[in-house]
């Protein structure tokens, strides 16, 4: 199982860059890379919603449960 996050293609879709989400949500564009590439192991509910209300989305439109899929650290469960 795995949580995949599409923030990339929710930037994409609305026309947003990297660097202004980044300062509007508050945080370096090097934390939102790594979010965009999703190896991060959590995500503050705080910047969820910032990132949420810019990109005028719900969490699920970012956040998806695929199962099957390979954990973000390289190890899938049997």
């Amino acid at each position: 199982m795995a949580i995949v996050l599409y923030l990339d293609v929710m930037l994409a879709q609305r026309k947003v860059k990297s660097k202004e989400l980044a300062s509007y949500v508050g945080i370096t564009e090097q934390n939102l890379s790594l979010l965009k590439s999703g190896k991060v192991k959590g995500i503050r509910f705080s910047t969820l919603s910032k990132i949420c209300e810019r990109l005028d989305c719900q969490p699920g439109d970012i956040i998806r449960y695929e199962p099957g899929e390979i954990e973000a650290d390289g190890d899938a469960e049997a």
